[in-house]
């Protein structure tokens, strides 16, 4: 009796998870022509952040021994985490359920599509004048981007099964829940007044908390700290900063999800911001006795656009400076100082930039927001508990995925292939 209760229950539960859609069915005729066009550009742009980006950008950071490994991770993650949101991500992260997880009615994207003899196609409700397709890839690319960023803060040391694992695991039950808490259809963050307008919370904090921990369990780098670890061509690390820079322009100003006010003041708070944090981190380093380094103007303007995206179209153009600077300084103290105080070899920066940008651009939406270009309100409170509960949930999710993971297939190299480089030991190839 308890197992056909037990079997009972498990087929219902599609069923139950499946709400009624029909009102995501729209003419064709009542679609944008201009806001369709901006945000399939944006989506290009959003992917082209991670590859050639991200993959650029941390790949000139690394050693030669490393440097095919670490791009071939951003590769590698593009295409699992493509694969994962046509399965079930999308669905999770936007479909209505409950305030806490989407249902299963675009699992395989079930249901997407256009219908040419009826004259009507799917649209997503909070973006209604695009096809859901258009609105499905912009949201994958965000996805994407978010495993990707992990990838830094343990960049040199890690299985390639064991990454592909963790991401894999991590994207569905750590990223999926928290896009549909803060952006989905009755999600509770977004039900409480939180605001993130682009991926603050969802992807930075997220990504750079997952980033920390696995950093943290994996361990140090062998040499770290005892050897000179240098990049291996910061030439690539300039390209790769410059292409996420603007790529960013679709990640910011595409969230408007039409190409409308909103979209140009996002387009400007982004390019402010940028600006501001690449030449405050120069100035501080100028301050502490320091030449201004290459390497200085990629941090800070990275920093400059993590601290940008929770606010690019809630704040004014104005207060984008102030953002852009004061995430500045704060990604500098934790690249130079914290990761030193607290002893972790966070080797790309991935929570230095990302997860501490992240959280100082969420607490400043909530210090900077105008109700005015907003159209809504917050306090700094629910920004703030939005940063508290997104730190708690990735950084428990991710410390139980990784150590599952850890104690079944393993999350380091050995040490010998570590000391050969992961081109070679991991991929059989390497630069000449």
């Amino acid at each position: 009796m308890k197992k056909l209760f037990l079997f009972g229950l498990f087929i219902s539960i599609p069923s139950v998870a499946i709400a009624d859609l029909s009102h995501w069915i729209s003419p064709i005729t009542d679609l944008s022509a201009g806001d369709t066009a901006w945000v399939m550009i944006s989506a290009i742009l959003v992917l082209f952040m991670t590859t050639p980006g991200l993959a650029l950008f941390y790949g000139g950071m690394v050693r030669k021994k490393n440097v095919l490994a670490t791009m071939a991770q951003s590769f590698a993650v593009s295409c699992l985490i493509a694969v994962l949101w046509l399965c079930f991500g999308y669905s999770l992260a936007f479909t209505p359920y409950n305030a806490f997880i989407g249902g299963t009615d675009r699992f395989f994207l079930e249901g997407l599509s256009v219908f040419t003899e009826k004259n009507m196609l799917t649209i997503y409700p909070g973006a209604s004048t695009i096809p859901e397709s258009v609105f499905m890839v912009f949201q994958m690319a965000f996805a994407i981007i978010a495993g990707a960023i992990i990838t830094g803060a343990f960049a040199e040391r890690i299985k390639f099964t064991a990454l592909l694992l963790f991401i894999g695991l991590w994207s569905l039950l750590i990223y999926v829940p928290t896009a549909h808490w803060v952006w989905g259809i009755g999600g509770w963050l977004a039900n409480d007044g939180v605001l993130d307008y682009a991926g603050g919370t969802v992807i930075h904090i997220n990504a750079g908390i997952a980033g920390l921990v696995a950093a943290m369990m994996i361990g140090k780098r062998v040499g770290y700290g005892r050897e000179i670890i240098m990049p291996h061509n910061l030439v690539l690390t300039l390209i790769g900063t410059a292409m996420l820079w603007i790529g960013w322009f679709g990640f910011n100003a595409g969230s408007a999800l039409a190409a409308d006010a909103r979209a140009g003041m996002a387009l400007a708070t982004t390019q402010i911001a940028t600006a501001a944090g690449a030449l405050t981190w120069i100035i501080i380093e100028v301050l502490c006795k320091h030449k201004p380094s290459a390497l200085g103007l990629a941090s800070g303007a990275v920093a400059g656009l993590v601290g940008i995206t929770p606010a690019a179209g809630f704040v004014s153009i104005q207060s984008s400076l102030f953002i852009g600077a004061i995430t500045s300084v704060v990604c500098y103290l934790g690249v130079t100082k914290l990761k030193y105080w607290l002893r972790y070899d966070d080797s790309l920066d991935a929570f230095g930039i990302h997860g501490l940008g992240g959280i100082a651009g969420a607490v400043l939406t909530g210090v900077f927001v105008s109700s005015d270009i907003a159209g809504t309100d917050t306090t700094l409170w629910k920004q703030i508990e939005s940063v508290l509960i997104t730190i708690a949930f990735s950084a428990i999710g991710s410390f139980i995925l990784l150590k599952i993971i850890d104690k079944t297939i393993g999350l380091r190299v050995a040490k010998d292939d570590e000391r050969q480089g992961l081109d070679l030991s991991s991929h059989g190839e390497r630069i000449e």
